[in-house]
């Protein structure tokens, strides 16, 4: 058992953060596996358990940093195959920009500073330098299901924590599968999968500026709604 095995859920959930920067520091395959096994307990649709993990390192993970970005830099479109909807609007995009306000601030990044925005959405690009990527897919046969997306978010929700709860961060994202050639090449995720959404991991880099930041929560009584209470 890695991290600290006393510690409670609600300090897991409470305690959690999204994390960009890492240490220059290798992962245990066992951890893996571990962290693995205990987000596999998440429920899933009538125990359907759609999904698969692709977890990758060294070399394999070298050249999907690269040709990422390289694809990016020469104006390729985001060719991601999991549905991607329509930029948001109103109060969610309020939300999405004052995520970014956050991390900017942090980072110390300027609105006009065209360099090191940059320099921040590479970072996405080459899976924030984590030693780990960790590629969530689906069965293929299973694109017009809805449950499926549900239950791959909930496994995934449940693997951040897991990793959490064990000394390690992670940060949910979706750059690091924007060119799908280069991950299902480089990665060698069979052709009847379909590549939904990458995980970014390692140990925490506590000097990274961003990595401190804890993203403003809704309060409950703005998201939820209580019928037939007293």
């Amino acid at each position: 058992m890695y991290g600290n095995p006393d510690q409670k859920y609600d300090e897991v959930v409470l305690g959690r953060r999204s994390i960009r920067g890492y240490l220059d520091k290798p992962v245990p395959q066992e951890l893996i596996e571990e962290i693995l096994a205990m987000a596999m307990r998440s429920p899933s649709s009538m125990n359907t358990q759609p999904y698969y993990f692709h977890v990758i390192t060294g070399e394999p993970l070298d050249r999907i940093r690269k040709g990422n970005t390289e694809r990016i830099l020469a104006g390729e479109p985001d060719s991601r195959e999991f549905r991607k909807g329509h930029p948001f609007q109103g109060v969610h995009r309020d939300r999405q920009v004052g995520c970014a306000i956050q991390l900017f601030e942090a980072m110390g990044i300027e609105r006009d500073d065209k360099e090191k925005r940059q320099d921040w959405v590479l970072r996405g690009f080459r899976q924030f330098d984590a030693p780990v990527c960790v590629i969530v897919t689906y069965d293929k046969e299973l694109s017009d299901a809805d449950d499926t997306v549900f239950d791959c978010g909930a496994v995934t929700t449940a693997l951040v924590n897991a990793a959490w709860s064990r000394g390690l961060g992670c940060v949910i994202n979706s750059q690091g599968i924007m060119q799908s050639p280069v991950v299902r090449e480089h990665a060698s995720i069979p052709d009847d999968q379909v590549i939904m959404k990458a995980v970014a991991m390692g140990w925490p880099d506590e000097d990274f500026p961003a990595n401190p930041v804890k993203i403003v929560r809704r309060e409950v009584s703005e998201a939820a709604r209580f019928v037939g209470f007293d």
